[in-house]
């Protein structure tokens, strides 16, 4: 026990030391920027008072993840969000520093070979920190960390609604003009304002769907997390379908048992039976207008690199070959490794669950994440000869308290033959 607590001492000990001398290198380069007296005070008296909130943020951030409270506060989400914000900063601006040094490491050897084959010799000149580079750094290192300010305080309510027309053969002459509204990944225990979350409410109802799906996460981890927001999400006017995510299953927290385990997972599903949301698990059920009918298609969730609960061929028991149907499946990955393959044509999937990173670029000539690493149907609408899969990067957010150029998003699709 003695020998556990001094490893650990020992390693906290490291750790504050690696912190301290990240700084410290930091720090060094601002001082080269603002070369003058008193600007150098100001920016090392700034800097200290910026680093000491950012380190504070960050470990509230270990804390949140170690302790998983329930339900996230303001003041909490921007601490964490601006720590991270902070890190990501230090880092860019430290890449271009060790960059410049390079290359006066460089510039030393080079002048120290002249120096020791010439006879004629002027002496090793290291000369000053390459200005420009470091205020170049100081400039690209300050555009994330901006951006990343906006994205905790105003860029993740930032709903946006994304308007899509679907031209499809199969779809029967009834449905004409049909309007749904796709919503995923609420994350309920990330939000700090009951009035955002109210006022992306208002949108979906503004925009006069038939029907409302949503595809799964409805909580981080603990199905409580809800609990503050149920009246809100009952408003929803149109009737809403559900399927299950990753986090709905409770499986990133520690429970004292599995009965616990499983008790939270029964609290989630009457919490969305309150809500009036209709929560498919491996089923579907049918839409009918004029005799007409389409097939909607629940699975719970199925990953390549999460759980795997969701069952296709169940969840098509009793449903024609024929019927036109869309399916709403968390994962888009099973799409390309379940859906596809599958002998029974799926016309339209609907997943969530990339949140696009909540990071990224999308402008008309550009769209662009670093999760499109991980998922290639990252966001958006894929075709697969006459089978369509749209994701949705999300409603709520997790981990970063923020979004930065991939905002909430609230997808409306009309059907059209």
């Amino acid at each position: 026990m003695y020998f556990k607590i001094l490893f650990m001492g020992f390693r906290f000990v490291i750790f504050v030391g690696i912190l301290v001398l990240l700084d410290a290198y930091v720090l060094s380069g601002l001082r080269a920027v603002f070369s003058k007296n008193n600007t150098q005070q100001w920016a090392t008296i700034v800097y200290v008072f910026l680093a000491l909130l950012a380190h504070i943020g960050f470990y509230i951030l270990v804390k949140h993840f170690s302790s998983r409270t329930l339900n996230a506060t303001l003041i909490h989400n921007l601490w964490i969000g601006f720590g991270f914000s902070f890190i990501v900063f230090k880092l860019l601006f430290v890449s271009f520093l060790i960059l410049d040094d390079a290359l006066r490491v460089l510039k030393f050897g080079i002048q120290y070979l002249y120096d020791l084959f010439t006879t004629n010799s002027k002496g090793v000149d290291l000369g000053n920190r390459r200005q420009f580079l470091v205020k170049l750094g100081l400039g690209v290192a300050s555009i994330p960390f901006v951006s990343m300010l906006y994205g905790i305080t105003k860029g993740k309510y930032n709903y946006k609604v994304k308007k899509v027309q679907l031209k499809l053969p199969n779809l029967p002459k009834a449905f004409e003009g049909f309007r749904l509204v796709q919503i995923s990944d609420i994350h309920a225990g990330s939000f700090d304002s009951m009035e955002d979350v109210q006022r992306g409410v208002d949108l979906i109802n503004a925009q006069n769907a038939d029907v409302v799906f949503f595809t799964g996460d409805l909580v981080n981890s603990d199905s409580r997390e809800i609990e503050p927001y149920k009246t809100t999400f009952k408003g929803i006017e149109p009737k809403v379908y559900a399927v299950l995510g990753n986090h709905d299953y409770g499986d990133y927290k520690k429970w004292p048992s599995k009965k616990a385990k499983q008790e939270n997972f029964e609290l989630l599903e009457k919490y969305q039976e309150e809500m009036d949301f209709d929560l498919l698990k491996n089923e579907h059920r049918f839409l009918e207008r004029d005799g007409e009918k389409i097939a909607v298609i629940g699975v719970e969730n199925w990953g390549s690199s999460f759980v795997k609960h969701g069952d296709l061929d169940r969840a098509l028991e009793g449903v024609d070959k024929e019927v036109f149907k869309i399916l709403l499946s968390h994962d888009p990955s099973h799409w390309d490794l379940k859906t596809i393959p599958h002998q029974t044509p799926v016309d339209l999937t609907l997943s969530g669950h990339t949140h696009g990173m909540q990071f990224g670029v999308d402008i008309p000539w550009l769209k662009w994440s670093p999760v499109k690493y991980k998922y290639p149907r990252w966001s958006g609408l894929y075709q697969e000869a006459s089978q369509y899969l749209y994701v949705n990067r999300g409603f709520g957010f997790l981990g970063f308290p923020g979004r930065v150029g991939m905002w909430p998003e609230i997808t409306v699709i009309e059907f059209t033959s």
